[in-house]
């Protein structure tokens, strides 16, 4: 039987430190990488610097460190695009620099380097100090050796299976019952009244028209989003909401999905009240453009995992379907608007599971507010 020998060095050392600290203590995930020798990618798209790179091999002159520049510049490119980044902050910590290596004089505004050679130098350190305030204290173990590689190795891996159940309890199928009562209403409004021959009087009094809105019938702004004018419209939406609305409701849970619906229902029409006033409005496709921008702001927090998705198909989808709104005649894009912003807000109010902090659910239910807000005064009140 092969045996392999771990070379427990000074350096090595220093790096396993390194790395639970990044995994375990800060939320950091390694990046598997090919051509990258000798050194561990990190990624923590949440924090200031987005990616750490820990470089374990050696690098004797500045014509190294320049090549060591070039090569993560590009790498750094396709992890932009992969997670639909514009700017990745990027901490190098070095742990075999030569002493004619000057990194001040190879500053870059993404790329900061740290010389790290021993857990002292990182009390040294001004940059590590304000950036990571804790990091030399959590680099003291008492575990040396063989030990402290067991330790070190059993942390992460815990720690990397109670992030791998965390985005396996976000992303497992579930039942989408509030889009499945969503459709059904929506059906049932549309086919009942039309065998009763009544669809015109139900049109006439639930459908969202200024005028009326603004003399005090405010529950247009809701009941028109279930209404259609006829069975293409309705096939559309229901089509639309059937595709989007199982997978978001899956994602990010039924309450949750239901609080987005509804407001961006009513956020559409009552952007739609405030730019077109005097024109009768119906259709659940303000909702739906809520939905994708929930969809696209939830895609954002996982772009790990849906960054191709978002890119390929939700925002081509939403750029499309809004240009059509602007070119064809007879379409409610205030509404799509509306909605889109709406349930974009919403979804930063309700939070993403797992990533949102209560600082940015607030935030966002601030903004929810001050934007709705903001849409009752130009519908109701110009």
């Amino acid at each position: 039987m092969e045996e392999h020998i771990i070379d427990m060095n000074e350096k090595n050392t220093l790096a396993m430190k390194l790395l639970h600290y990044f995994i375990t203590e800060k939320g950091y995930t390694p990046i598997i990488l090919q051509g990258a020798e000798d050194e561990i990618w990190l990624e923590n798209l949440d924090e200031d610097y987005k990616i750490v790179r820990i470089v374990i091999r050696y690098i004797h002159n500045d014509e190294q460190y320049k090549f060591d520049i070039f090569k993560t510049n590009r790498i750094l490119k396709k992890i932009k695009k992969k997670t639909l980044s514009f700017k990745l902050n990027t901490l190098s910590i070095f742990l075999d620099l030569g002493g004619s290596v000057n990194l001040e004089e190879f500053k870059n505004d993404n790329l900061t380097a740290v010389e790290v050679h021993e857990d002292a130098d990182i009390k040294k350190n001004k940059l590590l100090k304000s950036i990571f305030p804790d990091l030399a204290r959590k680099l003291k173990f008492s575990e040396e050796g063989i030990d402290l590689f067991v330790k070190v190795t059993n942390d992460i891996n815990k720690h990397n299976k109670q992030d791998q159940e965390k985005v396996a309890d976000v992303f497992k199928p579930k039942q989408p019952i509030v889009t499945y009562i969503l459709l059904i209403i929506n059906i049932f409004v549309f086919v009942f009244p039309m065998l009763m021959g009544t669809s015109d009087s139900v049109t006439n009094a639930f459908a969202s028209y200024g005028p009326f809105v603004k003399m005090g019938e405010y529950y247009r702004l809701l009941t028109a989003s279930f209404l259609h004018a006829n069975i293409a419209h309705l096939l559309f939406n229901m089509y639309a909401l059937w595709i989007i609305g199982m997978q978001l409701e899956s994602f990010i849970g039924k309450w949750r999905f239901l609080v987005v619906y509804l407001f961006s229902a009513i956020s559409g029409s009552l952007l739609s009240v405030a730019v077109t006033p005097n024109a009768v409005s119906v259709g659940a496709s303000g909702a739906i453009f809520g939905l994708l921008g929930a969809l696209l702001y939830f895609g954002y927090h996982y772009r790990v995992y849906l960054g191709t998705v978002i890119k390929s198909q939700i925002i081509p989808l939403i750029v499309i379907n809004l240009l059509l709104g602007f070119a064809v005649p007879g379409i409610d894009n205030a509404a799509h608007i509306g909605g889109l912003i709406g349930g974009a807000l919403m979804m930063i109010g309700v939070g993403v599971k797992y990533k949102s902090s209560k600082f940015e659910q607030i935030n966002g239910l601030i903004v929810s507010f001050i934007y709705f807000a903001f849409l009752i005064y130009m519908a109701l009140f110009i």
